[in-house]
């Protein structure tokens, strides 16, 4: 028998302020036009002054918890995914901890940027495997609003404000890929293109919380080669190919890095599941934002073949193949 961590429970929060297109088109030189053609995007959503990541992640997880038909008793670990923390520290996760009534267990951040998201999936997939946790809450939760450029067209209008979570229970499979649950992952990281997407702030740098800062056609050209690279390495190590994945699910960056990724996968877009148009990139929170929309919807089938993958500043980058 073989642990395996398998995805129960799906939920998601968006902030109740939705931002049109047309709302920059007085503000920048830009247009609804221009901001869908180029990138998808037609709104997106921004927390509410005084509303935190940490407020979005609880009602998250209470969705998800909700759908797993479970209690706050139930989990033993929060990992959570941000650049976005409401404090320097403590970890945004021990917040939703207490913010869910647990008394018990562990909470700690993960921070890959939008990557996030896969390597807390990862990281708490491990834990399930060794024993050390039977079931982890594992959450993505930003609000990029605050760090954002508003002079900057090329970045300011990308972003948007959002969280998700999944609930990861262990259950005992045959070892093989037709087991329930995460099946492999492939994580990976390159410091030396740190500029090519940054915050320019920090605690022992600027001493202020920074601005984001992107050189949007470099990270293009790296997104497409490394996110179908990551993929097709995930799916090698759960002794799968293209032809078995039944849904891409993508950190929805933008519409041509998703296009130009399923394209190299030779994955057809009915077989991905799009949310960029209503959120934005939402980094961290995107991945488990588009599991829960779906869930919701019903598109996921027992037994079904995902793989979600992603690329964020550092850069780092990654990909998680599960069966549904």
């Amino acid at each position: 028998m073989t642990r395996r961590s398998v995805i129960c429970g799906t939920g998601h929060y968006l902030p109740e302020r939705i931002v049109e297109n047309s709302w920059f088109e007085d503000k920048l030189d830009t247009t609804d036009e221009w901001i869908r053609s180029r990138t998808g995007i037609e709104r997106r959503h921004f927390a509410a002054e005084g509303q935190t990541t940490s407020d979005l992640a609880i009602r998250a997880a209470k969705a998800a918890l909700d759908r797993a038909g479970m209690t706050a008793d139930d989990i033993d670990g929060v990992v959570l995914a941000t650049s976005t923390p409401d404090f320097t520290f403590p970890a945004v996760a021990t917040m939703v901890q207490a913010g869910l009534g647990m008394k018990r267990g562990f909470a700690y951040d993960v921070q890959a940027v939008c990557a996030g998201f896969v390597f807390a999936l990862a990281n708490a997939d491990a834990m399930i495997r060794a024993g050390q946790a039977d079931r982890i809450l594992v959450i993505g939760a930003e609000t990029f609003s605050r760090i954002m450029d508003w002079t900057d067209r090329g970045t300011c209008v990308l972003f948007g404000d959002g969280a998700g979570a999944v609930v990861l229970q262990a259950e005992d499979g045959a070892g093989t890929s037709d087991d329930r649950g995460i099946l492999a992952s492939d994580l990976n990281s390159d410091g030396t293109y740190r500029e090519l997407l940054y915050v320019d702030g920090g605690v022992s740098s600027t001493g202020t919380a920074g601005q984001l800062r992107m050189q949007g056609n470099l990270v293009f050209r790296h997104a497409v080669e490394k996110l179908a690279k990551t993929a097709h390495t995930a799916l090698d190590g759960a002794g799968l190919t293209p032809a078995d994945v039944d849904w891409l699910v993508p950190h929805q960056a933008n519409m041509r890095i998703i296009t130009a990724t399923a394209q190299k996968m030779q994955l057809p877009l009915d077989k991905v599941v799009l949310t960029v148009a209503d959120h934005g990139n939402t980094s961290a929170a995107s991945i488990p934002l588009a599991l829960s929309v779906a869930d919701g919807q019903g598109r996921f089938a027992p037994g079904q073949v995902l793989v979600t993958e992603a690329i964020g500043g550092g850069l780092s980058w990654g990909a998680v193949v599960l069966r549904w």
